[in-house]
């Protein structure tokens, strides 16, 4: 879990800074001056520091972002100058704080060397590379829960939900909050691979096991040694792929196509469907046995419709993301277009509603109107 730790004379402002850091997720620790700043970065090895620029930051090279109550360009320059990473004015913007913190966490600590990252800093990489789950609804807020609970442990989990739900995001976090998050974090779509093949992008092949194989190669089950290897669509893989998953999550143990040597893998696995395999198991399209190996936990991800009171702080979201990359300026969205929005279907969930963000900053004018909503997104 990535430690934040508040530095500000304001009460206030480190009791709101705190809560909203814990609701996401975050640790957070406050501090009221230098002092007391310097005995906390002692005693805990925080990842980043909010520090008001009337404070003095404590020299541990731990990136920090100032926050001001001054918004003058003269201010920003001068906390840049004394090595902050980012520059915020009061009173905070949730969002961009914890966009900042984000970028933050990207960046090397000062004083790393030029050798291989400690495990500590590849973990806080990989947390850094999963965006954030997005939202404030009780559906959600119980979706981060149950991630920090499973998270740190073995357990294989099995994540449900309509595609576009953001299954995938939920499977990245569960990685970057284990203990596995330094070591690599493998997917593989087993709906997209045709059924012949599967097998060979599970566990590897040997030269010469079929015509194309040309040179020996690992699959993903080797690849993700160590680490966390993500079965995205695990329903749509055909009955005799799903036996021999099932034999390598009970021997740990795989054997490429063409080979007789056995090969130990230690790898968690981190299953998804949009299907209900339990239907699927009584139509005879998946084994029952396996459901229970990968299905030990089951996190259901709620789609869209589920949680729409989120739409609002999503359109937000994707507004900055998608104009940052195309380079332009965030648009303002008119109230009566976010109602619109908000009482969409959003069949294909919070995939589709991104591209209709997408849509609306590339064909609308200054602004997102009720009449773009009505023209560009139906």
């Amino acid at each position: 879990m990535t430690k934040v730790l508040i530095l500000d004379r304001s009460k206030s402002v480190r009791n709101i800074l705190r809560e909203r850091l814990e609701y996401e997720g975050f640790s957070a620790e406050v501090a009221e001056d230098d002092a007391q700043a310097s005995d906390l970065c002692g005693r805990i090895p925080f990842d980043v520091i909010l520090s008001d620029t009337g404070c003095k930051v404590p020299d541990t090279g731990i990136p920090f972002i100032a926050l001001s109550n001054d918004s003058s360009i003269d201010s920003a320059v001068r906390a840049v100058r004394n090595g902050a990473h980012d520059f915020l004015t009061k009173p905070i913007d949730m969002n961009h704080l914890l966009h900042s913190i984000q970028k933050a966490l990207e960046s090397p600590p000062e004083a790393a060397p030029a050798a291989a990252p400690t495990a500590k800093r590849c973990k806080r990489a990989h947390a850094a590379q999963a965006e954030r789950i997005i939202g404030i609804s009780p559906e959600i807020e119980h979706v981060r829960q149950l991630i920090d609970k499973v998270a740190p442990c073995e357990a294989r989990v099995l994540i449900t939900g309509e595609n576009g739900t953001g299954k995938e995001l939920v499977a990245r976090w569960l990685h970057a909050k284990s203990a596995r998050a330094a070591a690599p974090f493998v997917e593989v779509n087993c709906a997209a691979i045709p059924s012949e093949l599967i097998e060979s992008e599970l566990f590897g092949h040997e030269r010469g096991a079929f015509t194309s194989a040309i040179k020996q190669r690992k699959g993903k089950f080797e690849q993700a040694d160590g680490g966390t290897l993500f079965m995205d669509e695990i329903g749509d893989m055909s009955l005799a792929a799903q036996a021999k998953v099932l034999r390598a999550l009970q021997e740990h143990r795989i054997c490429r196509v063409g080979g007789d040597k056995e090969i130990e893998v230690n790898v968690r696995v981190i299953a998804a469907t949009n299907k209900d395999l339990r239907e699927e198991i009584r139509k005879g399209n998946f084994r029952e046995d396996l459901y229970h190996r990968i299905g030990v936990i089951i996190i259901r991800v709620p789609a869209l419709r589920e949680h729409a009171r989120d739409i609002p702080t999503l359109v937000e979201h994707f507004i900055r993301l998608v104009s940052e990359e195309y380079g332009v300026q965030p648009k303002e969205i008119d109230p009566d277009a976010m109602e619109a929005l908000q009482a969409m279907p959003w069949t294909g969930n919070i995939r589709e509603l991104r591209n209709v963000i997408e849509r609306l900053i590339v064909l609308s004018s200054e602004r997102i109107t009720l009449d773009d909503v009505k023209a560009y997104c139906n």
